[in-house]
């Protein structure tokens, strides 16, 4: 592989070539490292986040029956959190590169353990709604730290071995939620009913406090940046305007002010990147360096990161409504059917890191071909036979899908990251998770809106097919996108 060199300037010279998986020089005497129960640690703060994205889907029509919340209501629950979750992650991983990531990701855990204490506890559907958003900040705060912490702690092919296993926890959370979910709801354990998919967080949130006092170093930036507070208000400004209006327009009729935010992003998103270009020519440190999109890693990893993760979290979130609604299935059942799934993500992604010093980035390629046959197998299936699905007749398609999605994952993750200076490590395990958990949210809301609003004039079944030809038309996005990657990598 050639690099290409560039004249050197007063900021760091940045390399042009994506490396996914380079060697990096052996870490001081010094320098902190990261052991596997820290590694271990870290990951148990960044699944419960993810999880809780997807776990409280199969609980929705309970928390209707007890709360009486009313379709708007249901869809604030899921969008509170995500949209809080995603407006504050790149402010949490610059706190973290300013106050310490260790510090952060304790403090984070402890919100996360506390406000879904609050959660199980709501007495009324507002107040879910209210300890939800609060739940989605507390992760915030959290989930950067893990990617930070592992960028900084950790060198060579440990670190390649950490964020391929990172990227396996992500995708192996968002299947097991819709699992868990179901299991936990029909266990109904001490009464709680939906109570207790929160009410579980809490011991294990408090475990990771307590196991991250001895196990995960503390890191922070050598030079760390004071918080963009012009910045900040406007990024969270702006994915409000986008989010809110697509999460929640349906189900409130598109009001006229939905329409207004929708006109409004594209305006907040300009006047954000003019605002953070100006600080960063003055010398200031914005709170995205659009420097760091020069690294061609991060641009080429967030691009193909959009399409892949929109059409993740939609699917997610169609198919528990389709065999929920459509076929009558118990949250069990329902479950049971990602199970295939979540086996073909785990066993590709534990083998992704091996076929990618083999074979390079063709990896990715071969996993996105793999989901979309996976996605037609689907929509195949659900067409010829709508009144006989189950788990056992989708299990092909679910595990050819999952399979493809684990051989793309683990690695896209390492690509964007790849290239990110351990300085910066915070402001670029935030992006990530803004570009992931935005795109997640994106797909609920787009895919999401798409089925619910076809169903009623089409039928379950048309309208689940149609979805799931938007996903295969991302998927192919993605495979061509993975084309332009360089087969060779070191």
């Amino acid at each position: 592989m050639t690099t290409t060199s560039t004249p050197p300037t007063k900021a760091n010279v940045l390399p042009r070539v994506i490396r996914i998986g380079t060697s990096t020089p052996a870490a001081p005497v010094d320098s902190p490292r990261l052991s596997t129960l820290g590694l271990v640690t870290v990951l148990l703060g960044a699944f419960l986040p993810m999880l809780d994205f997807f776990i409280v889907n199969v609980a929705l029509p309970t928390i209707d029956h007890d709360l009486a919340a009313g379709p708007a209501t249901l869809e604030l629950i899921v969008a509170g959190y995500g949209i809080a979750y995603a407006v504050l992650l790149v402010l949490g991983g610059r706190l973290g590169d300013l106050y310490g990531r260790r510090r952060l990701f304790q403090l984070g855990a402890l919100a996360f353990g506390l406000t879904s204490l609050a959660c199980g506890l709501a007495p009324t559907a507002l107040t879910l709604v209210a300890a939800r958003v609060a739940q989605g900040a507390a992760s915030a705060l959290m989930l950067p730290q893990v990617l930070a912490t592992i960028q900084s702690a950790t060198t060579g092919e440990r670190k390649a071995r950490a964020l391929s296993v990172y990227g396996a926890v992500g995708g192996i959370a968002v299947v097991i939620g819709q699992v868990l979910g179901g299991v936990l709801l029909s266990a109904d354990l001490f009464g709680t009913g939906w109570r207790f998919i929160f009410l579980v967080n809490v011991p294990v949130a408090l475990a990771a406090v307590a196991l991250s006092l001895r196990s995960v170093p503390e890191t922070r930036s050598a030079d760390p940046a004071p918080v963009d507070g012009h910045g900040t208000v406007l990024l969270a400004a702006a994915l409000l305007a986008l989010l809110v209006p697509l999460m929640e327009g349906r189900s409130l009729g598109w009001p006229w002010w939905t329409w207004a935010l929708l006109a409004v992003f594209p305006l907040l998103l300009a006047r954000f990147v003019r605002v953070e270009r100006r600080q960063e020519a003055a010398g200031s440190v914005p709170l995205i360096p659009f420097s760091l999109l020069r690294l061609d890693s991060l641009r080429t990893g967030l691009t193909m990161a959009v399409p892949f993760f929109t059409g993740f979290g939609g699917f997610m979130m169609v198919m528990a409504v389709a065999l929920q609604v459509g076929l009558h299935e118990g949250p069990v059942t329902s479950g049971l059917a990602m199970v295939p799934m979540a086996a073909g993500f785990f066993t590709a992604s534990l083998s992704g890191p091996r076929l990618l010093s083999r074979f390079g980035s063709r990896v990715i390629t071969v996993g996105a071909l793999l989901q979309a046959t996976g996605l037609a197998v689907l929509a195949a299936t659900v067409f010829a036979d709508w009144n006989g699905l189950s788990p056992l007749v989708l299990l092909p398609g679910m595990l050819v899908a999952g399979t493809g999605q684990g051989l793309v994952m683990p690695p896209l993750i390492r690509l964007v990251l790849s290239q990110v200076p351990a300085a910066r490590a915070g402001v670029g395990g935030g992006i990530l998770a803004t570009t992931q958990q935005s795109s997640l949210a994106l797909g609920v809301a787009t895919l999401g809106t798409l089925f619910l609003s076809f169903y009623p004039a089409w039928g379950m079944r048309d309208a689940l097919a149609l979805t799931l030809a938007v996903q295969l038309a991302l998927t192919a996005g993605v495979v061509a996108l993975s084309t332009r990657l360089p087969r060779t990598v070191g």
